[in-house]
């Protein structure tokens, strides 16, 4: 039985392979793997929520885990680092974790900002953001509209486009390689060296040695030739990290910062294609464009969880009895649809932000890179609607494919047609 065969009752199909692995607290887990799942993970946790705001699940491979769905509950586990841990190392399930696990690259313990916990993360999640609140919001802005320009006048004149690959993808990256202070050619060769890591596989551990290389060479250079760049003023922060955090640290921005805002904005252009309501959102001016970014992080949130948490001792969760070393996926998207808390969708989301996709707590995504991040996305956005006012969907929409990423939910392909133009 494949998936295909179930592609018109997702929630039925869902429902049916729930099943169970060898310990009784995961009878009728669900499987958040498969075609139908990453094509519609909403109607997913619409039917895990009938079950509760804790879930079990299974990840691909059958590993079991559970699934923190409501709202409350997720708030919760995230600001309780004490009790819920971000040290992978304390999950009771390695002994049966193969090394070529799909998603060792999000639970392998590194060195990095990611895992730490107490003082040390504190230490170094203070110094990254002060680097970032240190960058010039204007430059940023500036470069951006020249990236993006540049990325349009290369296909204006066609009256075709994906805008996937040749805009949203590459946009953040380049954008980032400025606030990096990397020469052009290593932020030529990261676009492709970050995709391939990022899509896992034999290719990505090799692709993720490129990057640190890049990282590396990057830091020695910025040591001898300090500039007006995150890596300078981080190895002139107070907290004085070492060379390993700093490469740690850098290549975790960059990954963090890149393929969630080209997410963003490729969900925002989909919505715009797809969806008149929101269509008519964006058209009210630049004002409008923040409110329909910040629909897409309550609706179509680029990061769909996070793995994961990993409680330090026997609990209780929402009535569920949590293991300590148990594996809890925080369901970032699942608990902006929260109902509980968000009962009238549209009317409400608009000037709300109070949404998850950024997460919560200690781990959060650190200040300001979000808002950094809105920068990059809103040019994006408004330059495109400039250029190519006509711009249309050049396929059906319910043939649109997302990617078979349990973390991220983006498209594929974004196929659209405008009047061709010219370049400026």
């Amino acid at each position: 039985m494949t998936d295909a065969t179930h592609s018109s009752d997702p929630i039925s199909w869902f429902a049916s392979r729930a099943r169970a692995p060898e310990h009784d607290a995961f009878a009728g887990a669900f499987p958040m793997y498969g075609r139908t799942y990453h094509q519609n993970p909403a109607r997913a946790f619409e039917e895990m929520r009938r079950h509760g705001p804790v879930v079990p699940i299974l990840l691909e491979g059958d590993v079991p885990g559970w699934l923190v769905l409501g709202y409350r509950e997720l708030r919760y586990v995230l600001s309780n680092p004490k009790l819920f841990t971000r040290d992978s190392r304390q999950w009771n399930q390695w002994d049966n974790i193969p090394p070529d696990w799909p998603l060792m690259a999000y639970v392998g313990y590194q060195p990095s900002m990611l895992f730490e916990v107490g003082a040390a993360h504190e230490r170094r999640a203070g110094a990254l953001s002060e680097a970032l609140a240190a960058a010039d919001q204007f430059e940023l802005r500036a470069h951006c509209e020249r990236v993006v320009e540049g990325l349009i006048n290369a296909f204006i004149g066609s009256g075709r486009a994906d805008l996937i690959a040749q805009y949203a993808v590459p946009i953040p990256l380049l954008a980032l390689g400025s606030m990096l202070g990397l020469p052009d050619q290593d932020t030529r060769a990261l676009l492709g060296e970050v995709a391939t890591a990022l899509n896992g596989g034999p290719a990505a551990m090799e692709a993720y040695q490129r990057i640190q290389a890049i990282m590396t060479r990057l830091l020695e250079s910025k040591r001898q030739r300090p500039g007006p760049d995150l890596p300078s003023r981080l190895l002139a922060h107070p907290a004085k990290l070492t060379d390993e955090e700093l490469t740690q640290d850098l290549l975790l921005t960059l990954t963090a910062g890149d393929d969630p805002t080209a997410t963003w904005i490729g969900n925002t252009l989909q919505l715009m294609l797809t969806d008149d309501r929101f269509a008519m959102t964006l058209s009210g001016g630049r004002s409008s464009i923040g409110q329909a970014l910040n629909e897409v992080l309550w609706k179509e949130a680029p990061g769909q969880i996070a793995i994961g948490r990993w409680p330090v001792m026997d609990t209780q969760l929402s009535g569920r009895r949590i293991r300590a070393g148990d594996l809890l996926v925080c369901g970032l998207a699942a608990a902006n649809l929260d109902p509980a808390v968000h009962p009238d969708f549209y009317r409400d989301s608009m000037g709300n932000h109070a949404h998850m996709t950024f997460g919560y707590g200690a781990h959060g995504c650190p200040h300001p890179a979000p808002e950094l991040a809105e920068i990059i996305a809103h040019i994006a956005v408004e330059m495109l609607l400039d250029r190519l006012p006509d711009v249309v969907l050049a396929v059906p929409p319910e043939t649109l494919e997302w990617r078979t990423s349990i973390q991220m939910r983006s498209l594929k392909t974004l196929p659209v047609e405008f009047t061709p133009g010219y370049p400026t």
